[in-house]
């Protein structure tokens, strides 16, 4: 306890000092600005600090994931996606929401949520066609699941080679800011 106090005084005593010479050299305009800088450097901190500003950049809590309905995490994941420079694209659904993106180098993902990864039997993928001459083995995808795959599940992703499972404790990570390529090269 004694170090960040320690500390807090020492910035606060070099902040007054450097305001002190400021003033000495360039008049009251130096503490004003000085003064101004401090405020808006802590007011934007704080904003930053809001839950609500945390999750649109796509930073997530354990809580927060656990409340959130599928459209919720859907949404939840298009922010971590472009927090991770992808860009995405929502498509909403009351009973199976999806997310489509693409990455800088030209790679697509398709993001399905649902507790299981086999595709239902009336389900397509979101995209069988080729994308611009690309073959389709580029599409990668992803299922998101907030509790824990089967081991039937992943054995199908296993297989099926291009499938991705995202469960709870890899979705916690995502979400605190660790970044998808991280979690993807750990399955691969």
């Amino acid at each position: 306890m004694l170090t960040p106090l320690a500390l807090f005084v020492t910035a606060v005593c070099s902040l007054v000092a450097l305001l002190a010479l400021g003033y000495r050299s360039v008049g009251i305009a130096a503490p004003v600005a000085g003064v101004l800088a401090v405020t808006g450097a802590v007011a934007l901190w704080l904003r930053r600090r809001r839950p609500g500003a945390r999750r649109r950049v796509g930073y997530y809590t354990r809580e927060e994931l656990l409340d959130l309905d599928t459209e919720g995490l859907a949404l939840a994941v298009a922010r971590m996606l472009r927090r991770d420079g992808w860009r995405v694209r929502l498509m909403p659904a009351a009973d199976r929401p999806r997310v489509c993106a693409r990455s800088a180098e030209g790679r697509h993902l398709d993001v399905a949520f649902r507790p299981v990864a086999e595709p239902l039997p009336d389900e397509d993928p979101a995209h069988p066609h080729t994308r611009r001459g690309k073959p389709d083995e580029e599409v990668l995808r992803l299922v998101v699941h907030r509790g824990t795959f089967a081991a039937r599940d992943v054995r199908w992703a296993h297989r099926d080679g291009r499938t991705r499972l995202v469960d709870g404790p890899a979705l916690r990570r995502w979400a605190s800011g660790e970044h998808l390529g991280e979690l993807l090269a750990d399955q691969a």
